[in-house]
């Protein structure tokens, strides 16, 4: 049949590489097991209580099963979810470098713009797996041991059950969709460097700077623009009518960041000099 760009380095072989790899394994367990161990840690230390009279998640976490999920994002909405985004995406490119099998992938001939596309889309959905996961388990840990029931919402009031699933499955897709920017720095950095580590570390550092730019209140509205910014936006969902202001405009900004990333990763590896 002969040779077809298309049909190098297909979507099935990638994903299937990295399935077997031991990080997406331990990275699945920690999605799996952190429900678990919260769990655990409220069984043994008791009610969890807010800190004075300020209304939170935390401190209606045992009331259900939505209530349990809910919390369980909360916690894992800023560093936690973003090792697994940086770590899939930093490790695309990079890895290969380290391993230097990446000019044997180019020379196999994969098109670099094939390779980028194959390696970025199972990046995409490991990542999406691994947020999505963490609060769908969560619902059912909790569920198991508080009981399927309404939502108790932090400032009074309830949702029903099934809404609050909806807003849950809702909340876990704007807390990806937050993600994507550090997802499109960490692949840039993968196309640029041959140490994967390297690249998750600066994206993850990266994460953390705009977490600390936004703390200094001194930039006022300039820290709309940070990715990290947005990160709890979701938390209007706890509320009887949903508000979609705050996650539009996270979602605007950090899909803004990833599409900067992502075209600087593909401007800058079709010209680069493949020597590992």
């Amino acid at each position: 049949m002969g040779y077809r760009a298309g049909r190098t380095l297909p979507f099935r072989v990638e994903a299937v590489r990295q399935l077997l790899r031991r990080r997406t394994m331990v990275t699945a367990a920690v999605m799996v097991l952190l429900p678990v161990v919260v769990w655990a840690a409220f069984a043994i230390g008791g009610t969890p209580s807010g800190r004075g009279n300020v209304p939170s998640l935390i401190a209606v976490a045992t009331s259900s099963g939505p209530n349990f999920a809910f919390a369980v994002l909360f916690v894992s909405s800023g560093f936690l979810l973003t090792v697994p985004v940086a770590l899939f995406f930093g490790d695309t490119v990079a890895a290969e470098a380290g391993w230097s099998s990446l000019r044997y992938l180019l020379a196999a001939p994969v098109p670099r713009g094939r390779l980028l596309a194959s390696k970025g889309l199972v990046a995409l959905v490991f990542s999406a797996v691994a947020v999505v996961v963490l609060p769908l388990v969560a619902l059912a840990v909790g569920t198991a041991a508080y009981g399927w029931s309404d939502l108790r919402l932090p400032a009074g009031g309830e949702l029903g059950a099934g809404t609050a699933a909806g807003r849950l499955l809702v909340a876990a897709v704007y807390a990806f969709v937050s993600q994507l920017a550090v997802a499109g720095v960490a692949f840039w950095l993968s196309t640029v460097t041959d140490a994967p580590l390297g690249a998750v570390g600066g994206a993850v550092g990266t994460a953390i700077l705009s977490g600390i730019l936004d703390a200094i209140t001194a930039l006022g509205s300039l820290r709309q623009f940070l990715p990290t910014h947005w990160q709890y936006a979701w938390a209007d969902l706890l509320q009887p009518g949903a508000e979609w202001t705050g996650m539009v405009k996270g979602a605007s900004v950090s899909l803004s960041f990833a599409v900067v990333f992502v075209a600087l990763a593909i401007r800058g590896f079709r010209a680069k000099d493949i020597v590992s």
